[in-house]
């Protein structure tokens, strides 16, 4: 398609928009969101990857905006090609945690779908161009980025392990090669089934299914044994995280640490009193580094009480044998009450930041009195400074989602729902919040654009915003500008086309274009893919960043549970559906504890958070405001928003 066409297209695409909730997420609700964007795209779920964008193209950066044209630019520290150090100034939650000190700032279990190196196949770079406002070119800082290696299934370190435990069926064992521990498995193991199937290797130990050394399926009860330690034996990282994370749709975390640490004990009993505690002596350790794995990956777990005596009744247990296992624990139980304590800060800290931002100024309420209220403008007139300020916001957000709350989304709803320690707050408040924060974001956007009386004064600050955009674009921020595209797209703003007659659109068309759900947002995904790339081999803590469209990756994660079975017709869990589950959540948590590079703006980011915004209904009364009605629909919309709106205001 040719540059014309495209434009053309997008721009069709944005002007036919004829409700405000057309591409903006409007429901608090993350589950409206799946459907929505289910709708949107109105295709079959894919897992090929797109080709490359025809108009990738780097955006130089912007000049800052500012009535004042003898305005001096502020200075970036990035221009000048030297990265800035991280700040060390606390962020605008009131000291609810620190950037500096991440609580999920911990090494993460090792994911076998995440290539550690990257392909050595160097793909030849495509520059493609397009004039901007200064008529300079340059070229994607994603498109030429070499593709990833296909992810592999990490198989679980020792096929037949929990057979020893749970059946005396006599097998043959695997002649794949392994570990001192996992060949010690294999020699205690019974021989079982294998069958060879075109060019893999089906085997069977017990109730545990391997393909190619990888684990498929087995009955819940085997998967539960394999995650417990022995004294010659650990389960690999990667099961410890894929199970871990997706056992919660099949029973509670509660239940699952029951067991685990009941069988951990019990399978050391002899009914020899000393022989009892120097054998849990020798697997003390094991099982205090799978409850540090756990406690450390999963700590929101742990705001169930039930979890937290269970934590205490097990270190009870370990001080009884091994004195050194027994301090670890109380370390380990220090690190995460000290998770939960932050996370408890943030949560009073953004409900404050909430219910600030909730409140109705007069100077709101009428587009005359508008004049009163400061503008973005007027805060921050530099496109890429308030880009990295989003930035903070996104990552700061973006810390505290567990990964389990993407699992817990669709969970099985739990028959002790109402009890008091771990459903005392919703499982997945973090995800919601972060979800509410896009739906503010689009809402500002359309906010600080009907604001203006002036029709000039509007265009600056779509200008504006467009910028912005394009920054968080380079910067591989695509939450935000997803959330900039969103607002932007909203009917009331989009209506306003004296407004746009005064835009250059060429910039918007083309980041609209990068953003295009069509073919499953298969642009996106490729500039992700790219963003994914740098990260991997990046140089400085800028090229680290990724922060993805946070609704499609939720979208994602939700179809890939709907169109796979959990459980196989022979009963068994689909443990190569989990695998998938894990490889999408383990991306996420490597783009969560990057540490933001640029430095905080306290002024903008309490802008941000705090200013007050336009409803639907507002932002629509506002637009008929700017520019009138041009049909007796509208006319009447306006009308019947006068008088709701009055009504409103005289029953508050």
């Amino acid at each position: 398609m040719e540059l014309s066409e495209g434009r053309t297209h997008v721009l069709l695409w944005r002007r036919s928009q004829t409700t405000t909730t057309s591409f903006c997420l409007l429901s608090l609700s993350f589950f409206d969101t799946f459907c929505y964007f289910w709708t949107l795209s109105c295709i079959k779920y894919e897992v090929t990857m797109p080709p490359t964008t025809p108009y990738a193209g780097k955006f130089s950066t912007c000049v800052p905006y500012s009535n004042n044209n003898n305005h001096p630019q502020p200075h970036s520290p990035y221009r000048s090609g030297t990265a800035p150090k991280p700040s060390k100034e606390n962020n605008i939650y009131n000291g609810g945690y620190s950037a500096a000190e991440n609580p999920y700032d911990i090494p993460q279990p090792h994911c076998s779908y995440r290539s550690s190196s990257v392909s050595s196949v160097a793909t030849k770079e495509q520059h493609h161009h397009y004039n901007n406002n200064n008529g300079s070119c340059s070229e994607n800082p994603y498109a030429s980025s070499p593709q990833p290696r296909s992810p592999q299934q990490h198989s679980s370190s020792c096929p037949g392990r929990a057979h020893r435990h749970t059946s005396s069926t006599t097998t043959t064992t695997s002649s794949s090669s392994g570990s001192g521990s996992e060949q010690s498995c294999r020699n205690n193991a019974a021989p079982g089934k294998t069958r060879f199937y075109g060019h893999g290797i089906t085997a069977s130990y017990g109730e545990m299914c391997y393909h190619d050394n990888s684990l498929v399926s087995a009955s819940l009860e085997a998967l539960i044994q394999h995650l417990v330690p022995t004294v010659d034996y650990y389960p690999d990282r990667s099961y410890v995280f894929t199970f871990l994370l997706s056992s919660r749709l099949f029973l509670h975390p509660y239940e699952l640490m029951t067991r685990v640490c009941h069988l951990c004990v019990e399978q050391q009993r002899s009914g020899d009193a000393l022989l009892d505690k120097i054998r849990f002596r020798e697997v003390a350790p094991k099982l205090v580094q799978l409850l540090t794995e756990w406690t450390e990956t999963f700590p929101y777990d742990f705001r169930d009480e039930r979890m937290m005596r269970c934590l205490k009744d097990m270190t009870h247990h370990v001080a009884r044998g091994d004195e050194y296992s027994w301090r670890a624990m109380q370390q380990m139980t220090q690190r995460l009450i000290k998770r939960l304590s932050a996370l408890g800060q943030y949560e009073e800290a953004v409900a404050a930041l909430n219910a600030v931002a909730a409140e109705r100024p007069a100077a709101l309420k009428s587009k005359q009195a508008s004049g009163q209220r400061s503008d973005i403008l007027s805060v921050c007139d530099d496109p890429f400074v308030l880009a990295q300020q989003l930035t903070h916001i996104e990552l700061d957000r973006l810390s505290f989602i567990g990964p389990e709350e993407f699992i817990q989304t669709f969970a099985m709803k739990d028959p002790l729902e109402n009890h008091k320690g771990f459903f005392r707050k919703r499982k997945t408040s973090n995800l919601e919040a972060y979800v509410n924060w896009f739906n503010r974001l689009s809402f500002l956007v359309a906010t600080e654009i009907c604001m203006p009386v002036k029709k000039k004064h509007r265009a600056r600050i779509i200008e504006f915003f467009i910028d912005v955009a394009q920054e968080c674009f380079n910067i591989g921020n695509f939450n935000s500008l997803m959330a900039i595209i969103t607002g932007m797209n909203m009917s009331p703003i989009a209506r306003l086309k004296k407004t746009w007659s005064k835009v250059n659109t060429d910039k918007f068309e083309i980041l609209e274009h990068q953003m295009d759900p069509s073919s499953n947002f298969s642009n996106y995904r490729t500039a992700l893919r790219g963003a994914t790339q740098r990260s991997e081999t990046a140089h400085s803590s800028q090229e680290k960043i990724v922060i993805p469209f946070f609704s499609l990756l939720i979208k994602d994660i939700y179809f890939l549970n709907e169109g796979c079975s959990s459980r196989l017709a022979n009963g068994h869990i689909n443990f190569e559906k989990l695998w998938e589950l894990a490889k999408q959540v383990s991306e996420f948590l490597v783009w969560r504890q990057v540490v933001c590079p640029f430095d905080r703006d306290r002024r903008i980011l309490q802008y941000l958070v705090t200013t007050p915004v336009y409803t639907e209904d507002e932002l629509h009364l506002a637009s008929y405001e700017s520019e009138g009605p041009e049909n007796n629909m509208e006319k009447d919309s306006r009308r019947s928003l006068r008088s709701s709106l009055l009504h409103r205001e005289n029953r508050s």
